[in-house]
């Protein structure tokens, strides 16, 4: 029988005959959950208690290796910020949290810039993150795919088929495998392969939240992770958000796609596009010079871009164009380890 856990109060219940995917609210707090397949939740809690087991497993030997440091207090004037190593990417409940946002929001303020957090932007412990990684790492073969699943959402279709008879069989096995992935994840309402055609037929999901996925959400959870992880790498303490909205003295409004700030560094601000960007190249120049941030820490990442194009519009700008294949290389020169 299908069930659903409630972010809000954490109940755990059966969903009754409810179809997978679907939303219904909780019988204890009302708040809307979404309700999985048994086997897929059983699954992914397996996966998470074996993480969080190896991850306990090497703190207790690197505690029985090394002595605790010595805690000292923070000297005046300086920034401090909790040291979140060893996350796990893919349960990051613990850094949804206002402390874990304080550093970016303290950097702002000195600048006399309000930021807006929302810390359930960064909580990865649905299937966002997942879907994202999966699409991301093989964007060169699933673009296609993603561009026919926004086109239909644009045009209000409720439906996409996808004829795999003049792929080669790899490519045509991999983006079957996907579809069924994201099926099971919920990303459609229902999926069915018709292997004599080789005919993948998809109907939408008619979620808001999936939508908003489908049409570019999944660039910034991609980005997000990368950057989360090549941070998590670097060994030092650091502050991440996803969706920040600054407000500048005059009232301005603008809305910051994904933020890295290293204790003692400069933020690393990444604006994600899957789609038109180039009408807002000055906005995002004036936006950069009024954050005070380098050209380096900057950047537009872009999908439509290959590398000599990205090189060509950095020479042009004082900004950083990347594709995704050069944002990890990147990142490892911005997140160096502390």
């Amino acid at each position: 029988m299908p069930i659903y856990r409630c972010n809000q109060c954490g109940l755990v219940a059966e969903g009754a005959l409810l179809p997978v995917g679907a939303q219904t609210p909780c019988s204890r707090c009302g708040t809307p959950s979404t309700v999985f397949g048994t086997v897929f939740y059983v699954e992914k809690l397996v996966e998470r208690y074996f993480a969080a087991t190896r991850e306990l497993t090497a703190l207790r030997a690197s505690e029985s290796a090394e002595p605790p440091p010595e805690q000292s207090e923070d000297q005046p004037g300086q920034e401090s910020t909790a040291p979140y190593l060893d996350v796990d990417l893919h349960n990051t409940s613990a850094l949804a949290t206002p402390e874990q946002h304080a550093p970016l929001q303290a950097w702002f303020a000195a600048r006399q810039i309000e930021a807006r957090f929302d810390p359930s932007l960064i909580d990865t412990s649905g299937f966002f993150d997942d879907a994202a990684r999966l699409i991301g790492d093989g964007y060169a073969l699933f673009g296609e795919l993603m561009e026919r699943i926004r086109f239909a959402y644009r045009k209000s279709h409720s439906w996409v088929n996808l004829e795999l008879a003049n792929l080669s069989q790899k490519d045509a096995q991999a983006i079957n495998t996907l579809c069924r992935q994201l099926y099971s994840h919920t990303f459609f309402a229902r999926y069915h392969y018709q292997k004599a055609e080789k005919i993948v037929r998809l109907t939408l999901q008619p979620a808001p939240a999936v939508r908003q996925f489908f049409d570019g959400g999944w660039l910034e959870w991609y980005v997000f992770m990368l950057q989360l992880e090549r941070a998590n790498q670097s060994g030092g303490p650091f502050s991440c958000a996803r969706g920040v909205k600054v407000v500048f003295p005059n009232e301005d409004l603008h809305e910051l796609d994904v933020l890295c700030l290293p204790q003692g560094g400069t933020p690393l601000c990444i604006e994600c596009k899957s789609g038109e960007f180039r009408r807002d190249i000055d906005k995002y120049l004036r936006l950069r010079k009024r954050l005070g941030l380098p050209r380096s820490h900057f950047v537009i990442c872009a999908t439509d871009l290959d590398e000599e194009q990205a090189a060509g519009l950095t020479a042009m700008y004082e900004l950083t164009f990347l594709s995704l294949r050069a944002l990890p290389k990147h990142l490892k020169e911005i997140l160096r380890p502390a």
